[in-house]
């Protein structure tokens, strides 16, 4: 749990001792700068029991604290503060305090930028009614549903997102005789009845889902409910597409979770799949959160959890948002997404280069270039995001089409290719009015390790280099490499889109799960997990902070170890690093392992046995000579030189090549062009 003290004036009145406890005003929802939606939990530390004036713009706000633990603390929630600033004074036993609360919309923005315009509604579709005005807000709806203890209870409808094995529970009828028993991680047995909260924040679609007492008063920050357990569990979810929609949120309602006792929330926006834009998905999180510690109270701890596209919001949150996760667990992970969309889009490339070339290309070959597991990968990619994530036109259905981007009908129409979605991240090209490319593969040379491995002739290496062309502005294959806009590349490192395990990412506690899926040509591949392990090292020192479990179980329980080492953390006062901190109070069962067809653990960071039943590979990229962190977007060059191949090359060849690479090719050995360290955290744009 954080209080976001931004102190804060103190003013001591009158002649009180100079040993006197300073009164201590802190806001328990929200980052004192950062409030939305007109109201926020506000604590007051220090009031040794005497008789407080409280006050919000002049208006007497007193009413609304009261005692916490005990007389010298108090909380309330302030409501009914203006757009901008409000001014909160506090005065009592001859001190005083202030602290400006600055307000925004709940429909936001706050640090994420401008809106994204057109954005079709989908509140009617949530079931939340027609929207209420052009941010899509609709009114805030509270259902109680029951768990059945029915074996094969029938699908539950579709409105609402309500999974199967969850019925509509009214609390003025007589009990369920199929309702089933929860037992917290507290211990406390109790009827499975939940409590989903479904509303719209920043646009979004979200719910909060908790286990309920009926039998218990509304829960508020003093009284949340012994069904609590205290822990939020924060749901993110995959895929990657831009956005320009509501879109759905997933459903809060997980029977695992909920059974024992912890607070369950997710959003519409907090969906890759919905919108891949991690700075909106860190604003859409922080201000859902702050709706749940205004109505329940702070989390002891807030647990991130989600697979591929959501591993991505999880990693980017935790290096740029210190506060809003305390421990991630991210599944089929990948680093971030910036670094990721080019070695996917050069399967598109290579696909055409092999075609085009006029030679023969075996699958080894085509696999040997690709570093995948196998070719499959890449035709895997090309299915789904090779080139859709560079594709203007790539929008999803709900988007009205007439407004699209048509380079010949409407050259002016929404842009739904990755890079336009992060127009407020990167900038516009002045010269185009779209979005600054990051986009690159100047001097990259494709192949080069299959071919001083043997595995490609030199005439095959030479032929794909020369066809491997670039992309244009629509995605379109050219035959020029592309060239990325130096602006674009400072913003991307600077403003914390690449995960460089920095800002506050050494501080945070992850486990990283992953089942083996390399061999099937799955995208989900193991070699990114060391990526993110290499980058955590090169930018702390060590991964002690992290965890790596390959086809770990059904039964293994992530969110409880997690839980656990969290708890551990809290209560070791012994001082350090953070990230040694993390490392000493890891559960002495939780280490980097991996599991056998047969069910043997294998403790091993994966250069063991574990290599060997589950071998990473690699991409366009690292065949290309990237480091073992895949980390740059744009490479410093180095002259093309013959003495720096492994294998002869004609000096026919040679010459093609200095046709293809007249700059020079990657030196991987230097930073980016651009790299750099993020800028800060909690960056606004």
């Amino acid at each position: 749990m954080r209080a976001w003290t931004t102190l804060l004036l103190l003013t001591a009145l009158g002649c009180g001792s100079p040993d006197e406890r300073p009164l201590v005003v802190s806001v328990l929802s929200s980052r004192p700068d950062m409030v939305t939606g007109g109201d926020a939990l506000v604590e007051i530390a220090g009031a040794d029991g005497e008789e407080l004036s409280v006050s919000l713009n002049g208006r007497d706000v007193s009413e609304a604290f009261e005692a916490v633990v005990d007389a010298s603390r108090r909380s309330g929630l302030v409501t009914g503060l203006e757009l901008g600033d409000n001014r909160l004074e506090v005065r009592g036993g001859g001190r005083s305090a202030e602290l400006t609360l600055v307000n925004y919309p709940r429909s936001g923005p706050v640090f994420s930028g401008p809106h994204q315009e057109p954005f079709p509604c989908e509140t009617e579709r949530a079931g939340l009614g027609a929207p209420v005005d052009a941010d899509c807000s609709a009114e805030t709806r509270v259902d109680l549903y029951y768990r059945s203890s029915d074996p094969k209870p029938p699908e539950a409808p579709a409105a609402g997102g309500v999974p199967a094995g969850f019925r509509p529970f009214d609390p003025a009828a007589p009990r369920p005789a199929d309702m089933a028993q929860a037992t917290t991680s507290a211990g406390r047995t109790l009827d499975f009845v939940v409590r989903v909260e479904t509303g719209t924040i920043n646009r979004a679609i979200y719910q909060i889902a908790t286990l309920y007492d009926p039998g218990q008063p509304n829960p508020r920050p003093a009284a949340p409910g012994a069904a609590w357990n205290g822990r939020l569990v924060y749901r993110f979810g995959g895929g990657c597409r831009a956005g320009y929609r509501q879109a759905q949120a997933p459903s809060a309602l997980s029977a695992d979770l909920l059974g024992r006792g912890y607070a369950v929330a997710a959003s519409s926006l907090n969906v890759f799949g919905n919108n891949c834009n991690d700075v909106l998905s860190a604003e859409t999180m922080m201000m859902v959160k702050e709706r749940f510690i205004e109505t329940y109270g702070p989390p002891v701890h807030t647990i991130g959890t989600g697979g591929s596209g959501g591993s991505m919001q999880q990693h980017l949150i935790a290096q740029n948002y210190p506060g809003l996760l305390d421990g991630i667990i991210p599944g089929a992970s990948y680093p971030d997404i910036v670094t990721l969309v080019p070695p996917v889009t050069d399967c598109s490339l290579l696909d055409e280069a092999f075609r085009t070339s006029g030679l023969s290309w075996s699958d080894e070959q085509k696999t040997a270039v690709s570093g995948y597991a196998t070719w499959k990968s890449c035709e895997s990619w090309m299915k789904s995001f090779s080139p859709a994530w560079l594709e203007p036109g790539a929008c999803a259905a709900e988007t009205p089409r007439d407004e699209v981007y048509d380079a010949a009908r409407k050259p002016d129409g929404v842009r739904c290719d990755l890079q336009d979605n992060m127009v407020n991240l990167i900038g516009r090209d002045p010269a185009t009015g779209h979005a600054r490319r990051f986009v690159d593969n100047v001097g990259v040379e494709y192949g080069r390790r299959a071919f001083e491995d043997g595995v490609i002739s030199a005439e095959q290496f030479v032929a794909l280099n020369e066809k491997a062309g670039g992309y244009d502005g629509d995605a379109h294959i050219v035959g020029q490499r592309s060239v990325a806009d130096p602006e674009a590349l400072a913003a991307l490192y600077g403003g914390g889109r690449v995960n460089a395990g920095a800002g506050s990412f050494g501080s945070v506690p992850i486990i990283d799960t992953r089942q083996y899926l390399d061999p099937s040509g799955n995208i989900h591949d193991r070699v990114r997990t060391f990526l993110m392990a290499s980058r955590l090292e090169k930018a702390n020192g060590g991964a002690g902070n992290r965890v790596m479990l390959t086809n770990p179980p059904a039964e293994l329980d992530a969110v409880a170890l997690m839980d656990r080492w969290l708890d551990a953390i809290g209560q070791d006062k012994a001082g350090g690093e953070s990230i040694d901190v993390i490392a000493r109070n890891r559960p002495e069962e939780l280490s980097s392992a991996c599991w056998s067809e047969d069910g043997e653990r294998i403790s091993d960071e994966g250069t063991g046995r574990c290599a060997e039943l589950y071998p990473a590979h690699g991409d366009p990229r690292i065949v290309a000579g990237a480091s073992a962190a895949n980390d740059v977007l744009k490479c410093a060059l180095r002259p093309l030189r013959a003495e720096n191949y492994g294998r002869k090359l004609s000096p026919e060849q040679l010459r093609r090549l200095q046709a293809v690479f007249p700059d020079g090719v990657c030196d991987y050995s230097k930073p980016g062009i651009g790299q750099q360290p993020p800028r800060g955290v909690w960056q606004r744009f």
